[in-house]
């Protein structure tokens, strides 16, 4: 009687399993950078948002600063008032800014969920296997 093709030696399972197991861990880690790449993006994008939000409440302070400056050496209204008006208008828009990048990055999350989520099911089969 002929052994079975499907019929294998305790070592070429273990074998098996490892090899499986081996890519199975590689997958896995390739899924996770692909993840944090993604994630590392919007997080990028939100950093940028940021900085434009600073240097724009930056041109804000100074036009507020060139404001006083005016309002300290010139007895005219119209040029420390239009200089006001628009530092704080400058100003606004870079406090929008900003607050939309703290925003995003407070909404968007760095941990690889898909990644735990799919070893949480390697585990969960791994432990069912065993039994």
């Amino acid at each position: 009687m002929e052994p079975r093709k499907d019929d294998k030696s305790l070592g070429e399972l273990f074998s098996e399993l490892s090899r499986d197991t081996a890519e199975l861990v590689r997958k896995e880690v390739q899924l996770a950078r692909t993840e944090m790449t993604a994630r590392a993006t919007k997080v990028g994008r939100h950093v940028v948002y940021i900085a434009i939000g600073g240097f724009i409440a930056y041109a804000g302070v100074l036009a507020l600063v060139a404001a006083l400056v005016i309002v300290l050496e010139a007895v005219g209204l119209t040029w420390w008032a239009s200089a006001l008006i628009v530092g704080i208008v400058v100003a606004l828009a870079g406090y929008l800014f900003v607050q939309r990048g703290i925003s995003g990055l407070q909404r968007d999350s760095l941990t690889p969920t898909e990644t735990i989520e799919t070893l949480k099911e390697n585990a969960a089969w791994a432990k069912g296997q065993r039994t």
